[in-house]
Formats: structure tokens, C-alpha cells, sequence
């Protein structure tokens, strides 16, 4: 199994650019599919994005389409993810999560959670 740290989330003001990073310990980390989800205050848990173990392949919610880049480097065992012309709407705890595939992942069918980030954007 993978053990996940998310770090990066902090206050923004609407336009800015934030940069998460999850960091993966384990032996599978550059096996496995991965994703970020986020939790805003009274909703349910949402997938933003996610991305194949190659990093050849990525999924984008509509809501994020065009603003938000998920990568990962799989000799650091970190992936990434730049939010760009964020919103105040982008304010959530954003997770990092693993899976099989790309398609598990993007079900929210993940083996592996971090503990969460906080990004808070300020209109």
C-alpha cells in the first residue's frame, strides 16, 4: 500500500495559482494511478483529477478543465497539482489518492488517502 502527505494548500486571493504536492511512500507508488479529490464545507467528496501511472493519460473534471495540470514524477515519488485562475468555489480540502487505474480512481474507488489539504480562495 502507498501512505499519501498532500502539502501546499494555504489562503489565496480568486486568480491566483497554488500548487499542491502529494508524497508517496512506498514501493508501488510508480504502479499506480492516482487522483486528487476535494471536500468543500458541507458537501460530499468530489474527484478533480486524475492521472495514469505513466503520467500518459490524465482526466479532468469540467470544473477544473483548462485551470487545474496534474503531474507526477515518479523518481521523486511526488505528484503534483497547479491550480491556476483559482475561485473562491476551488476552497476545499483536496485529498491525493491511489489506485489500480485510471478508471478506479476517477470512481473514487482508491486504496490509499492522504490527510488533506486546506485551500482557501478569497474572492
Amino acid at each position: 500500500q502507498v501512505q499519501l502527505v498532500e502539502s501546499g494548500g494555504r489562503l489565496v486571493q480568486a486568480g491566483g495559482s497554488l500548487r499542491l504536492s502529494c508524497a508517496a511512500s512506498g514501493r508501488t507508488f510508480g504502479s499506480r494511478a492516482m487522483g486528487w479529490f476535494r471536500q468543500a464545507p458541507g458537501m460530499e467528496r468530489e474527484f478533480v483529477t486524475a492521472i495514469t501511472w505513466s503520467g500518459s493519460y490524465t482526466y479532468y473534471a469540467d470544473s477544473v478543465k483548462g485551470r487545474f495540470t496534474i503531474s507526477r514524477d515518479n523518481a521523486k515519488n511526488t505528484m503534483y497539482l497547479q491550480m491556476n485562475s483559482l475561485k473562491p468555489e476551488d476552497t476545499a480540502v483536496y485529498y491525493c489518492a491511489s489506485g489500480r487505474n485510471l478508471a478506479e480512481v476517477r470512481a473514487g474507488e482508491c486504496d490509499s488517502w492522504g490527510q488533506g489539504t486546506q485551500v482557501t480562495v478569497s474572492s
